[in-house]
């Protein structure tokens, strides 16, 4: 095999775009980055930007020096930016957070006493788990096979629980089959029942535009780490009221406004308004900066003109995987259905952890495999089936009875070069027509070429 060199019409910038890695043949190539839905590579003008402003880095909200000044103003200034590039309306706060996961939990713990959740079984673990807690009722919608379906089955689950405070939790994108989901007819539903909708906006965010104020949802939850920023930062942002009303996320400096020993020895505590309250602890001024440096960088660059961009690697992904016959591509939707970057699949006669290792190991690609921490929305995809019997196994744990559940999830976005796509349909068809020219084993639960020849 020749050494890959990386195309330069990605539209944006990435790190590592020139990273080789080796193969297991020996020789090196620029590794083809293709687990955006994961962990999407850092833009290079937020690495810049970051490192621009690392040497005047001080403490947040907590000094009076310049520094501290600078970077007070810095972080504020990072809520304005998340603020216009969700096009909130006024009176909506942004909250950062750790990620998606911490900014639904967050949401999770003001929620008042009684509320009931809906959310489709089709949910991302951390948008599907964090509302089984006590004081919480959970009501679990089956897995819709159309836009139709799904509008349908919450107003009917709306309508026969009428009674007190709901919530609706929805993915924008999912993370397994890239499909886009109808946000605004199920928020038109969801509100003419009464109901409050927060929007999972994980995948969805890194490659559309999203508008708070045109989709109407509540709150709106996503990573920086999957909007090509680095250093543990997502956001919540939407309505004030239960955030107010509730008890801080964390108990700690920062979200007390003032805290005074009574005289029987307690302690009173007046808790701050608005982010503050839920942001306790010294913020993570980096993290927040990184994230309103990829959403300038994002909305400098034009989602219209990435959208079409990224819809032709789409369309040659779509069209490349289809004239495998071995392959099968897991929708909801249907193959029709709109759809971001990101794709999952299985392949004939092939334990998905095994293709993936090979993937890796026989031409520098990096998928994910796996049921992608959406376990039910997977498991009903693949409809109970088998995936073919492995020395490698699958990663994640199956259900009793079970031998192995998993798929393979490939997935890009702006700074992914044509060249890794073309790469990795020519692999597949390769791997499919000829088979691994390594034999592999289970290593510590990964699958690995078994070099010890």
């Amino acid at each position: 095999m020749s050494v890959v060199s990386a195309s330069v019409c990605a539209p944006l910038a990435v790190l590592g775009s020139d990273v080789e890695v080796p193969l297991v043949s020996g020789e090196k190539v620029v590794y083809a980055a293709l687990d955006y839905a994961a962990s999407a590579p850092a833009l290079q003008r937020v690495w810049d930007d970051v490192a621009a402003y690392a040497p005047y880095y001080g403490s947040v909200h907590r000094g009076a020096g310049y520094l501290s000044q600078l970077s007070t103003d810095l972080f504020e200034q990072s809520r304005r930016t998340v603020e216009e590039f969700l096009d909130l309306r006024e009176g909506d706060q942004v909250v950062f957070t750790r990620a998606t996961t911490d900014s639904l939990n967050l949401l999770a713990g003001v929620l008042p006493a009684g509320t009931r959740v809906f959310a489709f079984e089709t949910e991302h673990h951390a948008s599907l788990l964090p509302w089984r807690r006590e004081g919480l009722t959970v009501s679990y919608l089956r897995a819709p096979r159309s836009h139709a379906e799904a509008v349908a089955a919450l107003d009917e689950a709306l309508a026969a629980n009428p009674e007190g405070p709901r919530l609706f939790c929805v993915t924008g994108a999912s993370n397994v089959t890239g499909e886009l989901w109808p946000v605004a007819e199920l928020t038109e539903v969801a509100h003419r029942h009464g109901a409050r909708v927060v929007l999972d906006a994980a995948q969805l965010a890194p490659h559309h535009r999203v508008s708070v104020r045109e989709l109407g949802v509540d709150w709106i939850a996503f990573s920086g780490h999957k909007l090509y920023a680095p250093f543990g930062a997502g956001v919540l942002a939407g309505r004030a009221d239960w955030l107010d009303a509730a008890e801080p996320y964390l108990a700690g400096g920062g979200a007390s406004r003032t805290v005074a020993r009574e005289v029987d020895g307690s302690v009173a505590v007046e808790w701050q308004r608005g982010p503050a309250r839920h942001e306790a602890g010294s913020p993570n001024v980096i993290g927040a900066y990184a994230v309103a440096s990829a959403c300038r960088a994002l909305t400098e660059a034009g989602f219209d003109a990435l959208q079409a961009r990224e819809q032709q690697l789409i369309d040659l992904l779509q069209a490349g995987l289809a004239q495998i016959p071995e392959v099968r591509v897991l929708s909801l939707f249907g193959t029709e259905a709109a759809r971001v970057g990101v794709l999952s699949f299985v392949v004939q006669g092939w334990n998905s952890s095994h293709f993936s290792a090979a993937l890796s190991a026989e031409y520098g690609i990096g998928v994910r495999d796996g049921l992608f921490c959406a376990h039910p929305l997977v498991r009903t995809l693949l409809g109970g089936e088998e995936a073919a019997p492995s020395e490698c196994g699958a990663p994640e744990p199956s259900l009793p009875g079970e031998r192995s559940l998993n798929a393979i999830r490939v997935s890009f976005g702006a700074g992914t070069p044509d060249e890794h796509l073309d790469r990795f349909l020519t692999a597949v068809r390769e791997l499919v027509t000829d088979g691994a020219r390594w034999s592999y084993r289970n290593e510590g639960g990964r699958c690995v070429a078994d070099t010890r020849r």
